[in-house]
């Protein structure tokens, strides 16, 4: 008779490596997300206080570059497409790793996120359109609201200070990857208008010599770099947004380890690039795109034109509602069960902090409203205020249960044996136990020849004639 099958944990706790690897990551992305906050502030700063506009203007519209080449492009045009293919770059390597060492390995644990991510962006796509059919809006910015920003996630957490544990860290985490694969596939289809077959070639040709110098073992900067923008450069000019070069790039990368190897040479780069990323080409992004009007009345726009109040609630109520339904379903019809330190409201309010849609939703507004510059301006105001509005509705439900994640994230940090491994991952060693029975032994052994001390000094004062006795207990 077969013994009876252990359900699946939703959820639960996260391997040793996975767990490694998690805080490496989120350490820098959090540092990275405080500074797209710093970034974000500054532009609209910039671009609000009436004698710096103009100058903001003129430095988002400063134009540099080979125009022989095609690429005499604005300042605020470098950082769209130029800054975020290093973004897309690490985005790519981050889902190679996924894929081949990660959650998304395993088919049954790729559910999951792939569901989550997939109802969290399908959601906020449906209200978009709902709401712009019902106002008689445009439907071109349905996939604005779609696209989660990890960075400014974990920025909230840092700002707000809760302990949230890591198998939540890690849903969010995968969620933003799966999320950024379908952000990079809507705007490769529903974003290219024209295609250059020749520079596309070329884009492709580049490639190939990419992948086969990664094959060949070949090593050196100085060999990828160049080679690497001049495949930017015509990814860019065939047509297809040149971000989707870096993401190319990232995934041919390997991310598995070999005999010897310390470190894939994905996870090298990734170790390299990632602080360039998340500490420089993604604020400057926000810098010369968040720079939007913050009036009374753009405010009241927001929430009264069908395009960026289709945003807002997207973002808001299409994420939030999305992402925890698509958990609960797959939850549901697979028969696994929450992790047993978790509860529902948990998931949902991670869920309503993957609401928080900045730096590609800004991206995806800039291109959906490309001829339309008033209207994309007023597109992005609809992404900071819902980004704002889902951080606040995530910052309320995540304080109501930061005690308990300060008890989970507690017992997920005990080293009491000092072995550099939580105590959590050695339950099963022998070995550990028989380090924490020598430690509870050496505890044992002092506390006793303590209280033979105090016995000893008790005994003497009573001893003692004229020693204090009862009468001079009492204070002075």
């Amino acid at each position: 008779m077969s013994a009876p099958r252990t359900p699946r944990k939703v959820l639960g706790r996260l391997s040793l490596p996975e767990r490694t690897y998690l805080a490496d990551a989120l350490r820098t992305e959090t540092v990275g997300g405080v500074l797209l906050l710093v970034a974000a502030i500054a532009a609209l700063l910039w671009a609000n206080i009436p004698v710096l506009h103009d100058s903001y203007e003129t430095v988002s519209h400063f134009h540099i570059g080979p125009a022989s080449l095609g690429l005499n492009l604005s300042v605020a045009h470098w950082a769209a497409d130029g800054l975020l293919a290093i973004f897309f770059f690490v985005a790519g390597i981050e889902l190679k790793r996924e894929l081949v060492a990660g959650d998304l390995r395993d088919p049954k644990a790729a559910a999951l996120p792939v569901v989550a991510a997939l109802c969290g962006m399908a959601a906020p796509a449906l209200v978009y359109v709902l709401t712009n059919t019902a106002g008689g809006g445009s439907l071109s910015g349905w996939a604005v609201p779609t696209a989660t920003d990890i960075a400014f996630a974990l920025a909230v957490l840092a700002v707000i200070g809760t302990s949230l544990p890591s198998a939540l860290r890690a849903f969010l985490l995968t969620l933003a990857v799966v999320d950024d694969l379908f952000a990079i596939l809507i705007i490769a289809v529903f974003f290219t208008d024209t295609l250059d077959f020749a520079a596309l070639g070329g884009a492709v040709a580049g490639l190939a010599v990419f992948w086969l110098l990664l094959r060949k073992g070949v090593r050196g900067w100085y060999v990828y770099v160049p080679l690497a923008l001049v495949i930017w450069a015509l990814m860019y000019n065939s047509g297809i947004h040149a971000t989707i070069a870096g993401v190319a790039m990232g995934l041919m990368l390997r991310c598995t380890t070999r005999e010897g190897e310390k470190h894939s040479p994905g996870g090298h780069i990734e170790h390299l690039v990632r602080p360039l990323s998340a500490g420089l080409a993604v604020p400057l992004f926000a810098l010369f795109s968040a720079g939007v009007s913050v009036s009374g009345g753009a405010l009241a726009d927001v929430f009264t034109q069908p395009e960026t109040l289709g945003v807002v609630l997207g973002l808001v109520v299409g994420k939030t509602l999305g992402i925890f339904g698509g958990t609960w379903l797959t939850a549901r019809f697979t028969r696994a069960s929450l992790s047993d330190d978790l509860a529902w409201p948990d998931v949902f309010a991670v869920a309503a902090l993957a609401g928080i849609g900045f730096t590609v939703s800004l991206l995806i507004g800039e291109l959906a409203f490309k001829g339309d510059e008033a209207l994309a301006g007023e597109v992005k105001a609809a992404v900071l205020t819902g980004s704002l509005l889902a951080a606040a509705l995530a910052t309320v439900l995540l304080k109501l249960r930061n005690a308990k994640y300060r008890q989970i994230w507690e017992a997920e940090e005990r080293d009491e044996d000092l072995s550099g491994i939580p105590d959590i991952y050695e339950e099963d060693d022998p070995e550990y136990h028989l380090r924490m029975a020598a430690i509870h032994e050496r505890k044992a052994a002092e506390h006793r020849r303590i209280a033979q001390e105090k016995a000893a000094a008790r005994h003497a004062v009573a001893e003692v004639p004229g020693g204090a006795g009862a009468e001079n207990d009492g204070p002075a």
